[in-house]
């Protein structure tokens, strides 16, 4: 299934599931969802709010979301008189808007790694993105004036859907609700020219976490390193990489950060780009105002949006 965070004609924000070209509304039925044991704890140790809808409300749904929706989009198929939504009048956001923790990993490709002239890392490099750098798939992001050097990244990201700590690798992928696709834009003077270097600045600017265009289940995708990741770049194809080529697999790398921390739903890891990127290039090539950019993850979809 392929779950949207969107809008339809100024209304509020919903929660759907893509039918063919139609969307078919579950914001009301995610908020009629229990929540997990484990996400009813989380609330009252952290004395933070319960969602009352949409996708986190599902995310927090316990073992049996995916399946529980699955089951609940076939019986509106068969229901006469369900209403839809089509897909091309609605206004997409990211399926997940505001993550609690975006985790990116550095270097996760071995072309990429090649690529940098650095040695491979013996474990996964961690960085920290701000939630608040999202951006809606297709929304144009600005070019900081205080940025030249502003880079594109191609990347799987894993969405999580259950807590987690100290997971067994074995069984890391039952703590994903789905995949989606991220750029994860960097300004590279403040990752490379510097001293010392503001990796997490360079990363986490208004608008450099442009993500969707929606969530695939996990159910879809039962192998993620098996997928197709490619970017272009005003048309000419800039990255093209296999998941495979990942030097730490996704269920490594969910395993490896919840030895250091909880992983709660609507966590977003995003895992490593592969070789392409502008800065590595002979000359590098850095984003203009007008650039237009399409990501592609096969089994997932494509992503496109303007430099402004």
């Amino acid at each position: 299934m392929k779950i949207i965070t969107y809008r339809k004609d100024l209304g509020p924000v919903l929660t759907g599931v893509v039918v063919g070209e139609q969307v078919l509304d579950i914001t009301a039925w995610t908020a009629g969802r229990p929540f997990s044991a484990a996400a009813q704890q989380h609330h009252a140790a952290a004395g933070v709010a319960a969602p009352a809808g949409g996708i986190m409300r599902w995310l927090q749904s316990g073992a049996d979301a995916i399946e529980a929706l699955g089951a609940h989009v076939r019986s509106a198929l068969a229901t006469p008189g369900t209403r839809y939504d089509m897909l091309q009048g609605v206004q997409l956001y990211a399926p997940v808007p505001r993550p609690g923790k975006i985790i990116a990993v550095g270097r996760n490709y071995a072309d990429h790694a090649k690529e940098t002239g650095v040695a491979p890392f013996e474990s996964p490099r961690i960085i920290f993105k701000a939630p608040s750098s999202v951006a809606a798939p297709g929304a144009p992001v600005r070019r900081p004036a205080s940025v030249q050097k502003m880079d594109f990244e191609a990347e799987l990201a894993v969405v999580i859907g259950a807590y987690g700590k100290d997971v067994p690798e074995a069984q890391a992928l039952a703590l994903v609700a789905g995949y989606t696709i991220l750029n994860d834009l960097s300004a590279r003077e403040f990752q490379f020219d510097i001293a010392p270097a503001q990796t997490t600045f360079a990363k986490s600017m208004d608008g450099f976490a442009p993500m969707g265009p929606w969530l695939v289940t996990r159910d879809e995708i039962p192998d993620p390193q098996t997928l197709d990741v490619s970017c272009w770049l005003n048309g000419a194809q800039m990255q093209h990489g296999r998941t495979a080529d990942m030097l730490f697999p996704v269920a490594t790398l969910i395993a490896y950060v919840s030895r250091f921390m909880t992983l709660e739903p609507g966590d977003v890891i995003t895992t490593g780009t592969p070789a392409g990127i502008g800065a590595f290039r002979h000359p590098p090539v850095y984003l203009q105002p007008g650039d237009r950019l399409r990501f592609e993850i096969s089994r997932i979809g494509a992503m496109e949006h303007l430099i402004a």
